[in-house]
C-alpha cells in the first residue's frame, strides 16, 4: 500500500539527493542492527519521509558514516543516524509484519507466512518500545479487514482507518506538535489508501478482490477519485505548513507537492495498461 510518499528524485539537486539517500541508507542500516539482515527486504523509501519530517521538526544530533554493505559491497554508501532514523526503522518492520499477516489471511500464500515469521521475530521488542503506535497499526488493520470482508461500499470508512493508523505513526512522542502531526498523518493516510484503491481498481476487478470503488458499483470514475485525492493532500499540506520546518524542508516539499503526484500518475498508467506494478 506504500510507494506513494517518495521524492521526485530528478527534481532534487545533488546535495538533496545525497541527503535523501543517506537517510534511506541510515534506516536500512538500523533495520539490520535492530532487527535482522533479512528484514531489510521490507525497506521502503516512504519511511525516509517519516524520518526526514521528524528530523526537520526536532533537529536531533546526528552521527554519520560511509561504508559498503552486503547490499552494496563495492561502492561505499553514506548514512546518517539519530533517534528518528531508528524510529522509522522500527515502524518499517512493524508495518511489514502486519502487511505479511494481512497477506497471509487474504491469500494464504506461503511467502506471506514466511515474511510474517521473519518480521515477527523482532515485533515484540518494537511493540514494547512503541505500544501506542503498534496497537494503532494492529487495531486499524483489523478493522479495515472487517470492512473489506463486508464489501464496504463507502471508501471513507477504510480510508479513515488507514488515516488513523498513519496519524499515530507520525506522532513519535506526545508533545505540542502531536495534534498537528496526527492531523497531517490522518490526511496522508487517506490519500495513500484512496490512491492505492484507484490504481488497483482494474487489477482488483480482474482478481475478484475487494476495492472500495468496486464496492460502490459506479464503475471507473477517475475525475471523482482524483478530487478525493486533491482534498486529502490539501488537508495534509495545510497541517504540514503549520510545522516550523527548516532543515530538509525542500526535500519534504518535493515529496508532498510533487513526488506523491508523480508516483500516482505512474501507478495509474501501470494500472490502466494492465501492469500490476510494484505495489
Amino acid at each position: 500500500m506504500f510507494g506513494f510518499v517518495t521524492a521526485s528524485y530528478k527534481e532534487l539537486n545533488k546535495q538533496q539527493q545525497t541527503r535523501y539517500n543517506a537517510v534511506y541508507c541510515g534506516i536500512c542500516r538500523q533495520i539490520r542492527i535492530r532487527a535482522s539482515q533479512s528484514a531489510r527486504l521490507a525497506l521502503s523509501y516512504d519511511m525516509a519521509f517519516l524520518a526526514l519530517l521528524l528530523m526537520s521538526l526536532y533537529e536531533p544530533e546526528e552521527t554519520a558514516g560511509n561504508r559498503a554493505c552486503s547490499l552494496h559491497p563495492i561502492r561505499p554508501k553514506s548514512w546518517v543516524d539519530n533517534k528518528y532514523i531508528q524510529y522509522a526503522a522500527d515502524m518499517n518492520v512493524a508495518l511489514a509484519y502486519y502487511k505479511a499477516q494481512d497477506d497471509w489471511q487474504d491469500d494464504k500464500a506461503l511467502t506471506a507466512r514466511m515474511k510474517s515469521g521473519l518480521f515477527g521475530k523482532n515485533y515484540k521488542e518494537i511493540a514494547a518500545r512503541y505500544p501506542r503506535q503498534c496497537k494503532a497499526v494492529a487495531d486499524c488493520i483489523h478493522r479495515i479487514n472487517l470492512l473489506e470482508k463486508e464489501n464496504c461500499p463507502n471508501p471513507d470508512l477504510p480510508a479513515g482507518l488507514f488515516g488513523e493508523l498513519m496519524g499515530e505513526l507520525l506522532v513519535c512522542q506526545e508533545d505540542m506538535w502531536a495534534p498537528t502531526l496526527r492531523q497531517m498523518g490522518m490526511a496522508l493516510g487517506r490519500f495513500i489508501y484512496l490512491a492505492d484503491a484507484a490504481v488497483d481498481y482494474r487489477r482488483d476487478k480482474r482478481k475478484g478482490k475487494y476495492n472500495p470503488y468496486l464496492a460502490m458499483g459506479t464503475g471507473e470514475d477517475w475525475p471523482r477519485w482524483e478530487e478525493y485525492l486533491v482534498l486529502a493532500m490539501g488537508r495534509c499540506t495545510a497541517e504540514f505548513e503549520k510545522l516550523p520546518l527548516v532543515q530538509d524542508k525542500p526535500i519534504l516539499d518535493n515529496i508532498l507537492y510533487s513526488g506523491v503526484w508523480g508516483n500516482f500518475r505512474r501507478k495509474k498508467k501501470e494500472g490502466r495498461d494492465g501492469n500490476d506494478g510494484p505495489l
